[in-house]
């Protein structure tokens, strides 16, 4: 029971947000402008502000674990590759492709991983490292994915494609946040105390913006259409990823703050950036939407399972 109460008191905070979004939604206070907005702004301001502060204050060259980065940016791309080829082979012609492959390996980490950590240890160092391991590389694959699964522009090539997912990686808010935080911390730079004070009060705007959108975008009837690719997806990313990699992690030494961001990478709802990014690159959006409804959901009894199972075993 003592476990149990333990991990209902990790997810039920961060579960009773989304449902305040939700309510207010169906209240009439927030609207599908302001969830696309929210979205929006979510992307390409407070959460690039929450990596780089997370990131750039910790001291990466104090608490840097080669083996921990390792392990997240392997098993993020071991199961990127994995569920790539299998799609490939069930979803041959589908047109889905792209979209499931994106849906299936993809986290919202840096989101409800910093929120669970914060829940558990408040701020950490192991949540940075597990970002700087994983979330990169997360949006590389998405392009990657997402150009070749994608439905070609009239008149560009390929090749063309491929220039524009380079420009995009680019660009990419997400990337540029991490790695700028990453510059910050190796060379100890330190922001002027009210350049810190603005970049902490947009910051900490990032997760519950993010979970009071993630609930007021829910919507049921989404939850429905192309319901098998949904549930296989939403297996995938919920059960099957934490359950063949956690038992290899726990191998390697991993536990702890260590643990929790491991299972955050695997195990965590997938993220809404994906049906962004899915629209704009001409994928299915709707089975996007739809699997990124259907995790969130799920997750409030796979997370606390999984936490519950870990805290029983002793490896957090």
């Amino acid at each position: 029971m003592e476990n149990f109460m333990f991990s209902i008191n990790v997810t039920l905070p961060i579960f009773l947000v989304m449902a305040l979004g939700w309510g207010l939604k169906q209240y009439g206070m927030l609207t599908d402008s302001f969830v696309t907005v929210a979205n929006k702004f979510n992307f390409n301001v407070t959460l690039p502000f929450l990596l780089f502060q997370d990131i750039s204050s910790v001291d990466i060259r104090a608490v840097f674990d080669l083996k921990y980065v390792l392990f997240c940016a392997l098993a993020s791309s071991v199961c990127f590759w994995l569920i790539w080829g299998g799609a490939k082979l069930f979803l041959k012609g589908s047109g889905m492709t792209g979209a499931f492959v994106q849906a299936s390996f993809r986290s919202s980490a840096a989101v409800m991983g910093l929120a669970f950590i914060q829940n558990l240890y408040g701020r950490s160092a192991m949540g940075p490292l597990m970002i700087v391991g994983a979330v990169p590389l997360y949006n590389i694959y998405s392009v990657i994915v997402l150009t070749f699964e994608g439905q070609l522009d009239k008149g560009m090539d390929r090749s063309g494609k491929i220039r524009e997912a380079c420009c995009n990686i680019g660009k990419n808010p997400i990337i540029l946040s991490i790695f700028l935080g990453l510059a910050a911390s190796l060379c100890g730079i330190h922001l002027p105390a009210v350049a810190d004070k603005a970049v902490d009060s947009v910051a900490r705007m990032a997760t519950p913006l993010a979970l009071v959108t993630l609930g007021a975008g829910f919507e049921g009837r989404k939850a429905l259409a192309k319901i098998k690719p949904t549930l296989a997806s939403s297996f995938i990313k919920l059960v099957l990823q934490p359950a063949l990699l956690i038992p290899l992690a726990a191998g390697l030494g991993f536990t702890g703050e260590k643990m929790i961001g491991i299972l955050i990478m695997l195990a965590s709802p997938t993220t809404p950036s994906c049906y962004i990014m899915a629209k704009n690159m001409k994928n299915d959006g709707a089975l996007t939407a739809s699997i990124v409804v259907m995790t969130t959901l799920l997750a409030s009894f796979t997370l606390t399972a999984w936490i519950f199972l870990l805290k029983t075993v002793g490896w957090i």
